[in-house]
Order: structure tokens, then sequence, then C-alpha cells
């Protein structure tokens, strides 16, 4: 296994590769998302988080997952017209990946390691956030249920 958050690389919504190393120095939230899920609106809330703190320093990282009721069942390119259209999502954006089981992407591996949840180290549901420092630490993990507004104080004291 990796040993870096910035090890790894992940593909855009637009099938870029994109390295987690270009987000060096910045405080990461890497979040699994969801069109259709009960959640989906926290777009609007961590929008409005990136809006607030990206010139301090902050990235959101999204990552589309359908592991969950079939809850991102589109392409990728409904999943980019749907965050625009609906959320105004402006944060980077990934390509659908699975969260937990052998398929997970290796990032998501590498997070549910890292920082495990209450019970099991598998993602629970949709809008799982994991908190990245600027030196690529993870240093904390978010439930679904948790509103983005709710980590402003553990964002504040990272950047």
């Amino acid at each position: 296994m990796t040993a870096n958050f910035y090890d790894y690389t992940a593909k855009s919504l637009r099938g870029e590769d994109v390295s987690m190393n270009s987000y060096k120095n910045k405080v990461v939230i890497v979040v699994n998302v969801a069109s259709k899920c009960g959640f989906t609106p926290q777009y609007t809330a961590l929008e409005s988080l990136y809006d607030k703190y990206k010139d301090k320093g902050l990235v959101i990282l999204g990552f589309p997952c359908n592991q969950f009721g079939n809850q991102e069942p589109g392409s990728e390119e409904d999943i980019a017209k749907g965050c625009v259209l609906n959320y105004g999502v402006k944060f980077p954006m990934f390509a659908k990946v699975d969260v937990n089981g052998s398929s997970a992407h290796p990032l998501f591996k590498y997070l549910r390691n890292k920082l495990k949840g209450t019970l099991v180290s598998n993602v629970k549901w949709n809008f799982t956030k994991f908190l990245i420092d600027r030196n690529g630490n993870p240093v904390k993990r978010f439930a679904p249920i948790t509103n983005p507004e709710n980590m402003i104080e553990d964002i504040e004291k990272l950047l």
C-alpha cells in the first residue's frame, strides 16, 4: 500500500489522470458523492465551503460512487452536468469509483486504512468526508450525516 496521499492518482470526469501531488500544501477534503442520494443537497454546502476557503488553501475533491443504492447511475457526462446545473459545483470532480471492496479505488483503500470508521473501516454511505492536512496526512473522517458546515472548525485549524 502506498504510504502517502500524494502518491495517488485518479481520473478526472474528463478522463485525465490527476496526481494528488498537484494538491500539495492544500487542505483537502475527499468526499464520495452521488446525485440521487438523500445527502445530495450537501453539494451546496460543500461548494459554499470551497468558495469561502479556496483562496486560503482548501480544495474539495468529489468522487462519484454508485455502490450505495444505485444512487449514481449516470455517465461521467451526466454527473458533470448534474453537479454544475443543480448545485453550481466548481470544485474538482473525478470519474466514478468504488470506495469499498476489492474493486475500491486505491485512494479510498488508503484513506479507509488511515481513518477507520466508528465500527468498521468501510465507507458506510455516500458523502463520507476525509479531511487531509497540508502535508498529505489524513486527519479526520466525517460521517455522511455530518453537514459540511460542521467541519469548519477542523478546516480552519488546518488552514
